[in-house]
């Protein structure tokens, strides 16, 4: 299961309603901040969340939007000292930009309390941790090297509470060697095997953040069968050729997406001040209809039923 908080939801600009590109995903102890637009170290204060264990940056896209908020929100944990270390991943043109405003900007020679690390990125798994991987694949925006990110939990086999009942296998180590695979003993001098009280082997939950994009066809197969997808809408299909133009997509370009791959909830995020929240979410919804457009300080659980 992962937590999902929007902090920025408005496309090029801020708006009075809106702040600029920024998600938090949580899993467990771990968080990660996706892009951080301008003026993200205040959402992140507004929401509630905090600062603490913020200290893992995934980067979509160099484009300022997506990235102008890196120095301040770093700036004040130089202040704080708050960090043992902050980890930045982005692809090499983004990279290029964070380090120019970091360290000629914000640090100017000084130095930091804490390591501060740039890392490149390719297609692929770019963190694993028990339980969890985060993987990047391409995106087609314009400049080179935009990604999106999949969040997957690893998947496992129920433990079946009836079936060490009728076994009546008692509380405690013997039931959590069984659910973590292994065999036991039990006081009575009964050997269990895992399979006598495991189920079939269920896939943990899949997520994926698109950043912005001009087409749906390179990521369709990233995106399959995810349990939940966060993409823009920036916007309608009347503006499609102004979508092409500017390598965006349209809510219907978005929500097709979502039924080509199987998504089982869409998130419509990167909205333009030129529509209403309704319109967008009604051309959505028309082919898509667990479709969403969200809103700064939404949150949601997003988990594989």
């Amino acid at each position: 299961m992962f937590e999902l908080f929007f902090l920025g939801t408005s496309a090029s600009a801020p708006s009075v309603q809106r702040g600029l590109p920024a998600q938090v995903v949580i899993h467990n102890e771990h968080r990660f901040l996706v892009d951080c637009g301008e003026g993200t170290q205040r959402q992140i204060l507004r929401s509630g969340l905090g600062f603490r264990k913020l200290n893992r940056l995934l980067v979509t896209h160099s484009h300022l939007d997506h990235i102008l908020g890196i120095g301040g929100l770093v700036s004040t944990y130089l202040r704080w000292e708050a960090m043992e270390e902050l980890e930045i991943y982005a692809g090499k043109s983004a990279l290029e930009r964070i380090e120019d405003l970091l360290f000629r900007v914000v640090i100017r020679g000084a130095r930091p309390p804490f390591p501060i690390k740039l890392i490149p990125i390719e297609t692929g798994v770019i963190i694993e941790e028990k339980g969890l991987t985060v993987s990047a694949f391409p995106v087609n925006h314009r400049g080179p090297d935009c990604f999106g990110f999949i969040f997957e939990e690893q998947g496992k086999r129920p433990f079946l509470a009836d079936a060490a009942e009728n076994l009546q296998i008692p509380q405690g180590p013997w039931r959590r060697d069984l659910a973590n695979g292994q065999p036991t003993t039990l006081p009575d001098g009964r050997v269990v095997q895992p399979d006598q009280v495991l189920g079939d082997f269920e896939r943990g939950t899949k997520f994926v953040i698109v950043g912005d994009t001009g087409e749906t066809e390179s990521i369709l197969e990233y995106c399959r069968e995810a349990d939940g997808l966060v993409i823009e809408g920036t916007y309608l299909q009347p503006e499609e050729e102004m979508a092409r133009e500017f390598s965006h997509l349209t809510a219907k370009d978005a929500a097709e997406l979502a039924v080509k791959a199987n998504v089982r909830q869409l998130f419509i995020t990167h909205i333009s001040r030129r529509y209403r929240d309704k319109d967008v979410e009604k051309e959505a919804q028309s082919v898509f209809p667990n479709s969403v457009v969200v809103h700064d300080f939404d949150n949601f659980l997003i988990k594989h039923a």
